[in-house]
């Protein structure tokens, strides 16, 4: 079995759900959001209530109109990591290397050991930006607002890093086709700001958090028994992510089709893959995937503890003579060569040299499979683009989770997904 599992103290019966009898007597239409606190974003749900109890639960959802699939049919391979950072703009720099691994797949790239380790380290980091949030606002939601402030705090320390590789904090668009926009600025640097995060700032907010929610009796009131959804509905809903291995369903990309350094001999020199655990609850509620989540956060930093004192020399970039990477910039200026490269690529489109074909490239992100799946014709761009994202597939479950519960229930079950409402978006 590829997983080592860590099974969690959580078993929770089925939710029950109401019957023809229970929807007697007088409803009224309830309106959340879409500019309520605990929707985190712009998120609209109808509610219809009998009393305090949620008989049925309608979403709305697009209410950013951002067209972002569409923009990846006018704006090259390069150009686009601007938009897809934006799409879940929780971590954005997992959304950077889930586009150019997709592209990538596309062109056939193998990247460079460096830039593996890099990418993994700092895909490593998304997850744990990510979850930090979830888990902060999730609490935040049931009213344990210190819980929030641990895990946002640090959060903070990790736009550092991005900030200190790519010049911008919040969305970073560092990856390119082939490799990143640069180098590193300072290799120790960055190792230093990185190992001061996972030693040092990181843990003792997590045991934070910890001693703050998992034995708290108000917590494990609010979370324990709400939301539950079961493994075979996991897979019928096709969710993924926390959210379905919180139900038991045993599957994480990074195990079953790995990528980067997750995969055995990623420097084609025979180096073994990372070694991580993949946390699995059978429970299939709030309070599982909250402690998945947090397993997670724990799993993440012992990634990029393996990783971050080897990081590899040699180029970032991979050296495919100008089909689809940007030259160094020492080559454009100083040479006639790169100059023209860096040319075409930028300024007239001619350089690109994509295959006529299709492909599918996923990552795992922190709430699940984020996937592109592009057609091209041969040109700069892709012909179409289109995009799995995990928030729009998991969210789409919620109204079953939440009817029957009460009113309260509905925040701390939206929580637990952890919905981006500009993954919503088509």
């Amino acid at each position: 079995m590829p997983y080592d599992l860590k099974p969690l103290d959580v078993d929770i019966e089925t939710t029950p759900y109401l019957t023809d009898e229970d929807e007697q007597g007088d409803r009224w239409t309830l309106n959340f959001g879409p500019q309520h606190p605990a929707t985190h974003t712009t998120l609209r749900i109808v509610l219809e209530l009998d009393g305090e109890r949620v008989v049925r639960a309608t979403p709305h959802i697009g209410y950013l109109h951002s067209g972002f699939e569409k923009l990846g049919e006018h704006l090259d391979y390069n150009q686009y990591v601007t938009i897809a950072s934006r799409m879940n703009y929780i971590s954005p720099i997992s959304n950077d290397i889930a586009w150019h691994t997709a592209v990538e797949t596309l062109f056939g790239i193998d990247l460079t050991p460096r830039c593996k380790v890099v990418r993994t380290i700092l895909a490593e980091l998304g997850r744990i930006q990510d979850h930090l949030l979830c888990v902060g606002t999730a609490a935040l939601d049931l009213g344990a607002f210190t819980a929030f402030l641990y895990g946002f705090n640090e959060r903070e320390k990790i736009y550092d890093i991005l900030d200190y590789i790519s010049g911008q904090r919040f969305h970073p668009d560092w990856t390119r086709v082939g490799g990143a926009m640069s180098d590193l600025p300072d290799e120790q640097t960055f190792k230093n700001m990185v190992k001061k995060f996972i030693r040092e700032q990181a843990p003792p907010a997590l045991a934070d958090i910890e001693g703050l929610l998992n034995r708290n009796r108000i917590f494990r009131d609010r979370t324990e028994g709400v939301g539950v959804i079961s493994h075979d509905d996991a897979i019928a809903w096709s969710l993924t992510g926390p959210i379905a291995r919180a139900s038991g369903v045993r599957r994480d990309l990074r195990k079953d089709e790995p990528y980067l350094c997750y995969a055995d001999n990623w420097d084609n020199q025979g180096s073994s893959a990372v070694q991580f655990k993949v946390p699995i609850a059978t429970g299939g509620d709030v309070l599982s995937r909250y402690l998945v989540r947090v397993e997670e956060l724990k799993q993440s930093i012992a990634i990029i503890e393996q990783l971050i004192d080897d990081i590899p020399g040699g180029p970032m970039n991979v050296d495919d003579n100008g089909k689809a990477h940007l030259p160094d910039k020492s080559s454009v200026y100083g040479s006639i060569e790169g100059l023209i490269q860096h040319f075409e690529l930028i300024m007239t489109n001619r350089g690109w040299e994509a295959p006529v074909a299709e492909a599918y490239g996923a990552n795992e992100t922190a709430n699940g499979e984020l996937g592109y799946y592009l057609v091209s014709d041969g040109g700069p761009r892709a012909w179409r683009a289109k995009c799995r994202p995990p928030s729009f597939i998991n969210y789409q479950v919620f109204p079953k989770l939440v009817e029957g519960h009460l009113l309260a229930d509905v925040v701390a079950v939206l929580g637990s997904l952890n919905v981006i409402a500009a993954e919503l978006d088509r």
